[in-house]
Protein backbone atom coordinates (compact mmCIF):
# COMPACT_ATOMS: atom_id res chain seq x y z
CA UNK A 1 0.00 0.00 0.00
CA UNK A 2 1.37 3.41 -0.96
CA UNK A 3 -0.03 6.91 -0.97
CA UNK A 4 1.23 10.48 -1.20
CA UNK A 5 1.95 12.71 1.78
CA UNK A 6 2.27 16.49 1.58
CA UNK A 7 3.64 17.94 4.80
CA UNK A 8 4.31 21.39 6.17
CA UNK A 9 8.06 21.92 6.57
CA UNK A 10 7.87 25.07 8.68
CA UNK A 11 11.03 24.95 10.77
CA UNK A 12 10.21 28.07 12.79
CA UNK A 13 7.80 26.08 15.01
CA UNK A 14 8.13 22.63 16.59
CA UNK A 15 4.72 21.73 15.09
CA UNK A 16 6.15 22.18 11.61
CA UNK A 17 9.15 20.02 12.43
CA UNK A 18 6.81 17.30 13.69
CA UNK A 19 4.79 17.44 10.45
CA UNK A 20 8.01 16.97 8.49
CA UNK A 21 9.06 14.09 10.76
CA UNK A 22 5.71 12.36 10.19
CA UNK A 23 6.22 12.51 6.41
CA UNK A 24 9.77 11.19 6.71
CA UNK A 25 8.66 8.27 8.90
CA UNK A 26 5.90 7.27 6.46
CA UNK A 27 8.31 7.43 3.53
CA UNK A 28 11.07 5.52 5.30
CA UNK A 29 8.66 2.77 6.28
CA UNK A 30 7.53 2.38 2.69
CA UNK A 31 4.02 3.61 3.38
CA UNK A 32 4.10 6.87 1.43
CA UNK A 33 5.81 8.93 -1.22
CA UNK A 34 6.58 12.52 -0.25
CA UNK A 35 5.26 15.44 -2.29
CA UNK A 36 7.78 18.28 -2.07
CA UNK A 37 5.86 21.48 -1.21
CA UNK A 38 8.38 23.68 -3.05
CA UNK A 39 8.12 21.67 -6.27
CA UNK A 40 4.33 21.49 -5.98
CA UNK A 41 4.21 25.27 -5.62
CA UNK A 42 6.63 26.02 -8.47
CA UNK A 43 5.91 23.16 -10.89
CA UNK A 44 2.56 21.56 -10.02
CA UNK A 45 2.43 19.74 -13.37
CA UNK A 46 5.17 17.43 -12.10
CA UNK A 47 2.73 15.87 -9.64
CA UNK A 48 -0.42 16.06 -11.77
CA UNK A 49 -0.55 12.35 -12.69
CA UNK A 50 0.52 11.15 -9.24
CA UNK A 51 -2.13 13.28 -7.54
CA UNK A 52 -4.78 11.98 -9.94
CA UNK A 53 -3.83 8.34 -9.40
CA UNK A 54 -2.98 8.21 -5.69
CA UNK A 55 -4.47 9.05 -2.32
CA UNK A 56 -3.11 12.30 -0.82
CA UNK A 57 -2.63 12.86 2.90
CA UNK A 58 -1.93 16.42 4.09
CA UNK A 59 -0.04 16.97 7.35
CA UNK A 60 0.05 20.57 8.61
CA UNK A 61 1.79 21.88 11.68
CA UNK A 62 -0.57 24.70 12.63
CA UNK A 63 -3.68 26.62 11.62
CA UNK A 64 -1.79 28.47 8.89
CA UNK A 65 -2.25 25.25 6.89
CA UNK A 66 0.54 25.86 4.39
CA UNK A 67 0.39 22.32 3.02
CA UNK A 68 -3.40 22.34 2.83
CA UNK A 69 -3.38 25.59 0.89
CA UNK A 70 -0.82 24.21 -1.56
CA UNK A 71 -3.02 21.16 -2.13
CA UNK A 72 -6.04 23.39 -2.73
CA UNK A 73 -4.10 25.59 -5.17
CA UNK A 74 -3.08 22.46 -7.08
CA UNK A 75 -6.75 21.33 -7.08
CA UNK A 76 -5.66 18.07 -5.48
CA UNK A 77 -8.23 15.74 -3.93
CA UNK A 78 -7.27 15.31 -0.27
CA UNK A 79 -8.25 12.02 1.32
CA UNK A 80 -7.28 12.98 4.86
CA UNK A 81 -5.89 15.98 6.75
CA UNK A 82 -3.93 16.00 10.00
CA UNK A 83 -2.99 19.15 11.92
CA UNK A 84 -0.36 18.71 14.62
CA UNK A 85 -1.69 21.64 16.67
CA UNK A 86 -5.14 20.00 16.76
CA UNK A 87 -3.65 16.68 17.87
CA UNK A 88 -1.90 18.48 20.71
CA UNK A 89 -5.07 20.32 21.70
CA UNK A 90 -7.10 17.09 21.84
CA UNK A 91 -4.45 15.28 23.87
CA UNK A 92 -3.82 18.17 26.25
CA UNK A 93 -0.10 17.81 25.68
CA UNK A 94 2.31 20.75 25.38
CA UNK A 95 5.44 20.94 23.28
CA UNK A 96 8.78 22.23 24.47
CA UNK A 97 9.62 25.43 22.58
CA UNK A 98 12.86 23.99 21.14
CA UNK A 99 12.95 23.72 17.36
CA UNK A 100 15.08 20.56 17.39
CA UNK A 101 12.77 17.68 18.26
CA UNK A 102 13.23 15.99 21.59
CA UNK A 103 12.01 12.54 22.73
CA UNK A 104 8.43 13.69 23.43
CA UNK A 105 8.05 15.40 20.06
CA UNK A 106 9.52 12.41 18.23
CA UNK A 107 7.11 10.11 20.06
CA UNK A 108 4.19 12.32 19.01
CA UNK A 109 5.37 12.15 15.39
CA UNK A 110 5.49 8.36 15.65
CA UNK A 111 1.93 8.23 17.03
CA UNK A 112 0.60 10.46 14.27
CA UNK A 113 2.36 8.40 11.59
CA UNK A 114 0.95 5.18 13.08
CA UNK A 115 -2.57 6.64 13.13
CA UNK A 116 -2.28 7.66 9.49
CA UNK A 117 -1.07 4.16 8.54
CA UNK A 118 -3.92 2.52 10.44
CA UNK A 119 -6.53 4.81 8.87
CA UNK A 120 -5.21 4.18 5.36
CA UNK A 121 -5.15 0.44 5.93
CA UNK A 122 -8.79 0.56 7.04
CA UNK A 123 -9.82 2.67 4.05
CA UNK A 124 -7.98 0.33 1.71
CA UNK A 125 -9.76 -2.69 3.18
CA UNK A 126 -13.13 -1.02 2.79
CA UNK A 127 -12.37 0.02 -0.78
CA UNK A 128 -11.46 -3.56 -1.65
CA UNK A 129 -14.64 -5.06 -0.14
CA UNK A 130 -16.34 -7.45 -2.54
CA UNK A 131 -19.06 -5.95 -4.71
CA UNK A 132 -21.42 -8.68 -3.52
CA UNK A 133 -21.27 -7.35 0.01
CA UNK A 134 -21.84 -3.79 -1.15
CA UNK A 135 -24.75 -4.86 -3.32
CA UNK A 136 -26.88 -6.09 -0.43
CA UNK A 137 -28.45 -2.66 0.18
CA UNK A 138 -31.29 -1.63 -2.09
CA UNK A 139 -32.20 2.02 -2.70
CA UNK A 140 -35.79 2.78 -3.68
CA UNK A 141 -36.62 4.63 -6.88
CA UNK A 142 -38.63 7.77 -6.05
CA UNK A 143 -42.29 7.49 -7.03
CA UNK A 144 -43.95 10.70 -5.81
CA UNK A 145 -42.68 14.20 -6.46
CA UNK A 146 -43.49 17.73 -5.46
CA UNK A 147 -43.26 20.05 -8.47
CA UNK A 148 -42.20 23.67 -8.08
CA UNK A 149 -43.00 25.83 -11.11
CA UNK A 150 -41.22 29.10 -11.82
CA UNK A 151 -41.60 30.85 -15.18
CA UNK A 152 -40.94 28.17 -17.80
CA UNK A 153 -39.11 25.85 -15.38
CA UNK A 154 -40.38 22.91 -13.36
CA UNK A 155 -38.30 21.53 -10.49
CA UNK A 156 -39.10 18.04 -9.19
CA UNK A 157 -38.41 16.98 -5.59
CA UNK A 158 -39.02 13.46 -4.22
CA UNK A 159 -41.55 13.59 -1.40
CA UNK A 160 -40.07 10.66 0.54
CA UNK A 161 -36.76 8.87 1.19
CA UNK A 162 -34.57 11.84 0.18
CA UNK A 163 -33.04 14.55 2.36
CA UNK A 164 -31.38 17.78 1.25
CA UNK A 165 -28.82 20.24 2.53
CA UNK A 166 -28.72 23.99 1.94
CA UNK A 167 -26.31 23.43 -0.96
CA UNK A 168 -28.92 21.62 -3.12
CA UNK A 169 -27.31 18.21 -2.60
CA UNK A 170 -29.47 15.20 -1.78
CA UNK A 171 -28.83 12.04 0.20
CA UNK A 172 -30.77 8.78 0.18
CA UNK A 173 -30.13 6.41 3.09
CA UNK A 174 -30.56 2.63 3.21
CA UNK A 175 -29.07 0.05 5.55
CA UNK A 176 -26.29 2.18 7.00
CA UNK A 177 -25.20 3.52 3.63
CA UNK A 178 -26.08 6.62 1.66
CA UNK A 179 -26.08 7.74 -1.94
CA UNK A 180 -25.36 11.39 -2.73
CA UNK A 181 -26.27 13.48 -5.78
CA UNK A 182 -27.46 16.92 -6.82
CA UNK A 183 -31.05 18.09 -7.01
CA UNK A 184 -33.15 18.74 -10.08
CA UNK A 185 -33.12 22.43 -9.21
CA UNK A 186 -29.32 22.53 -9.20
CA UNK A 187 -28.83 20.51 -12.37
CA UNK A 188 -31.16 22.88 -14.21
CA UNK A 189 -29.21 25.87 -12.91
CA UNK A 190 -25.95 24.31 -14.08
CA UNK A 191 -27.43 23.41 -17.50
CA UNK A 192 -25.44 20.89 -19.58
CA UNK A 193 -23.19 18.86 -17.26
CA UNK A 194 -19.94 17.82 -18.94
CA UNK A 195 -17.71 16.38 -16.20
CA UNK A 196 -18.00 14.75 -12.77
CA UNK A 197 -14.94 14.46 -10.52
CA UNK A 198 -15.72 12.13 -7.58
CA UNK A 199 -13.60 11.59 -4.44
CA UNK A 200 -11.34 8.56 -4.12
CA UNK A 201 -12.59 5.21 -2.86
CA UNK A 202 -11.91 4.88 0.84
CA UNK A 203 -11.79 8.65 1.39
CA UNK A 204 -13.18 9.75 4.77
CA UNK A 205 -15.84 12.43 4.39
CA UNK A 206 -17.27 14.71 7.05
CA UNK A 207 -20.62 16.46 6.73
CA UNK A 208 -20.03 19.69 4.72
CA UNK A 209 -16.81 18.34 3.16
CA UNK A 210 -16.51 18.37 -0.61
CA UNK A 211 -17.57 15.00 -1.98
CA UNK A 212 -16.82 15.72 -5.63
CA UNK A 213 -17.24 18.44 -8.22
CA UNK A 214 -19.58 18.79 -11.16
CA UNK A 215 -18.67 20.88 -14.18
CA UNK A 216 -21.07 22.21 -16.78
CA UNK A 217 -20.96 24.53 -19.76
CA UNK A 218 -22.08 27.25 -17.38
CA UNK A 219 -20.26 26.74 -14.07
CA UNK A 220 -18.36 24.47 -11.71
CA UNK A 221 -20.25 23.17 -8.68
CA UNK A 222 -18.72 21.81 -5.47
CA UNK A 223 -20.81 18.92 -4.17
CA UNK A 224 -21.06 19.51 -0.41
CA UNK A 225 -21.72 16.27 1.40
CA UNK A 226 -24.96 16.12 3.42
CA UNK A 227 -23.52 13.32 5.58
CA UNK A 228 -20.37 11.92 7.14
CA UNK A 229 -18.96 8.59 6.05
CA UNK A 230 -16.42 6.66 4.01
CA UNK A 231 -16.61 6.45 0.22
CA UNK A 232 -17.35 2.83 -0.71
CA UNK A 233 -18.59 3.28 -4.28
CA UNK A 234 -18.24 5.64 -7.22
CA UNK A 235 -21.02 5.68 -9.82
CA UNK A 236 -18.96 5.01 -12.93
CA UNK A 237 -22.08 5.34 -15.09
CA UNK A 238 -22.20 9.01 -14.10
CA UNK A 239 -18.47 9.68 -14.49
CA UNK A 240 -18.62 8.05 -17.94
CA UNK A 241 -21.80 9.91 -18.93
CA UNK A 242 -22.08 13.13 -16.84
CA UNK A 243 -25.12 14.26 -18.82
CA UNK A 244 -27.10 11.50 -17.11
CA UNK A 245 -27.46 13.85 -14.12
CA UNK A 246 -29.40 16.26 -16.37
CA UNK A 247 -31.58 13.41 -17.54
CA UNK A 248 -32.24 11.75 -14.16
CA UNK A 249 -30.88 13.77 -11.21
CA UNK A 250 -32.33 11.47 -8.53
CA UNK A 251 -31.27 8.24 -10.16
CA UNK A 252 -27.82 9.44 -11.14
CA UNK A 253 -26.05 9.38 -7.78
CA UNK A 254 -22.38 10.31 -7.63
CA UNK A 255 -20.97 8.44 -4.62
CA UNK A 256 -22.07 5.94 -2.03
CA UNK A 257 -20.90 6.33 1.57
CA UNK A 258 -20.79 4.05 4.57
CA UNK A 259 -22.43 6.29 7.17
CA UNK A 260 -20.64 7.20 10.39
CA UNK A 261 -22.86 9.84 12.05
CA UNK A 262 -26.32 9.71 10.48
CA UNK A 263 -28.24 10.55 13.66
CA UNK A 264 -26.24 13.76 14.11
CA UNK A 265 -26.13 14.67 10.41
CA UNK A 266 -29.89 14.27 9.96
CA UNK A 267 -30.59 17.26 12.20
CA UNK A 268 -29.04 19.63 9.64
CA UNK A 269 -31.01 18.32 6.65
CA UNK A 270 -34.55 18.88 5.39
CA UNK A 271 -37.00 16.43 3.85
CA UNK A 272 -38.58 16.66 0.40
CA UNK A 273 -41.58 18.89 1.23
CA UNK A 274 -39.41 21.34 3.19
CA UNK A 275 -36.86 21.43 0.39
CA UNK A 276 -39.64 22.10 -2.15
CA UNK A 277 -40.54 25.21 -0.16
CA UNK A 278 -36.87 26.21 -0.16
CA UNK A 279 -36.64 25.75 -3.94
CA UNK A 280 -39.73 27.89 -4.40
CA UNK A 281 -38.09 30.65 -2.36
CA UNK A 282 -34.77 30.40 -4.18
CA UNK A 283 -36.37 30.42 -7.61
CA UNK A 284 -38.42 33.50 -6.75
CA UNK A 285 -35.27 35.37 -5.66
CA UNK A 286 -33.33 34.71 -8.87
Amino acid sequence: MSYLVLACTGLDKPEGSIAREVALRLAEEGEAEIVCPVVLNRTPARYKKALADSTLIVVDGCATQCAGKLAAAAKASVADKVMVSDVLKRSGEALAPELRLGPDALELARKIADEIKAAQAAHSAEAQAPDQALGEVEFETPAEFAVVTHDKYEFRIPLTAYFFNANDVWVQVAGGRARVGISDYMQQRLTDITYVDPPKLGAPIEQFDEVGTVESTKANFEVVSPVSGTVVRINEAVTDAPESINEDPYGSWIVELQLTAWDEDRGLLVDGPAYAAEVERKAAEE
